[in-house]
């Protein structure tokens, strides 16, 4: 009898934007923020959501409450990923090199930046500095595997 088995695949449509400004640096930062900032915008929308559909109603009120919190997550998210992203270009542009200790430089910096912005706990700081590269760093390697 000869051998079965299943083969599949499935793809994804992707879209991509461009914008051109002439700077890369700038070009990925503006990427990154747009990306990142629709995604972040989408999940409140989802959220948002899922309360509507488990509570059976909608307001005018919830619906104005809902698009506010689609553009701040999406501008605070956005805000985050695009500071990441330049970051991590500009420790490459640096050091000349492109491997995973620019991800966690840039992580490192961008997790200091956003709590130093948001906070004055000088401990705290630090705290999301070291998680920013710490979750940058695991991210690339992850990356790398896949």
């Amino acid at each position: 009898m000869p051998p079965t088995g299943f083969v599949g695949s499935s793809s994804t449509p992707k879209i991509d934007v461009v914008i051109d400004t002439g700077y890369p640096f700038l070009n990925l930062t503006v990427d990154g923020f747009l990306k990142i900032g629709s995604v972040a915008a989408t999940r409140a929308a989802a959220e948002d959501a899922y309360f509507v559909v488990k509570n059976g109603a909608i307001s005018s009120h919830k619906f104005e409450n809902t698009l506010k919190k689609m553009c701040k997550e999406g501008a605070y998210w956005g805000a985050v990923a695009g500071a990441y992203v330049g970051m991590e270009y500009g420790v490459e542009r640096i050091r000349g090199t492109r491997d995973w200790k620019n991800a966690m430089i840039g992580g490192a910096l961008t997790g200091a930046l956003v709590s130093a912005a948001s906070n004055n706990n000088r401990d705290k700081v630090v705290i999301d500095a070291i998680t920013g590269g710490a979750v940058a760093t695991a991210a690339e390697f992850i990356n790398y595997l896949t």
